[in-house]
């Protein structure tokens, strides 16, 4: 990581010396008399110059933030955690745990992305298909670090913006998110109808997770009983029929 970027730093500075002309030597191992460099080269010279410097300027400040880490002066910078349940409030956990099992149905390479084939085929799948261009424009709209993928994050944006109205109607995204089986109606909200006839609604996300998530150990408490009264049966059968 800030080894292989120091290592593009060096490798541009050497090519952008190995690019500045060396001075022309003459018959007598002199160096030639300048052909009168025009306004052109004056203005390369000065821009490769910038160039340099900037290069320099980057590349020390790296490596003194390296070394101060290495000291312990400087701590590296962690990588912002995404929580899904505290970002995307006006979802319940079941709406986030339904979405992303529907990326995840998608992510065909299992790397954590939905790219640009698989997008096509999620398309499809739905009835939808989608030419490639609508398909690049479709990730564009929620692209929001221009790798040209689909993370979970900008997945669940594409639900955020449909329920906020900030889709147009005839988008693919649009198109994506209502052929999708999410439904917030199945969650109770003021008896809404559908997805988009829901509003986001500003919830007490703390209650409200603490009720669902006691509704899951609670299933899965009555889960567990019900296959220690299968096995039980079983073992009472099975010894019924070995005596």
């Amino acid at each position: 990581m800030a080894s292989d970027e120091l290592a593009q730093k060096l490798q541009r500075r050497l090519l952008l010396e190995e690019s500045s002309p060396g001075p022309a030597v003459g018959g007598e191992g002199e160096p030639a008399a300048a052909a009168g460099g025009g306004p052109a080269e004056e203005e390369e010279k000065e821009d490769r110059s910038v160039l340099l410097a900037s290069a320099d300027s980057e590349l020390g400040a790296k490596l003194s933030r390296r070394q101060d880490i290495n000291e312990g002066t400087a701590q590296p910078r962690q990588a912002k955690v995404f929580n899904p349940y505290t970002e995307f409030k006006e979802f319940s956990r079941r709406q986030i745990k339904d979405m992303e099992r529907m990326f995840r149905l998608y992510d065909s390479g299992k790397d954590g992305y939905i790219d640009l084939m698989e997008l096509k085929l999620m398309m499809e799948k739905l009835g939808a298909p989608q030419t490639h261009l609508g398909l690049k424009n479709m990730i564009k709209e929620v692209d929001e670090d221009f790798d040209g993928k689909l993370s979970f994050r900008e997945f669940l944006l594409i639900f955020h913006k449909a329920a906020a109205g900030e889709l147009e109607e005839d988008s693919g995204l649009m198109t994506l998110a209502k052929l999708s089986e999410i439904d917030v109606s199945t969650e109770g909200v003021k008896g809404a109808k559908n997805f988009f006839e829901a509003k986001v609604q500003a919830l007490s996300s703390a209650s409200k997770f603490e009720a669902e998530i006691k509704a899951e150990q609670d299933e899965r408490k009555r889960e567990e009983e019900e296959k220690k009264h299968r096995r039980a049966a079983f073992r009472e059968l099975k010894s019924a029929f070995s005596q």
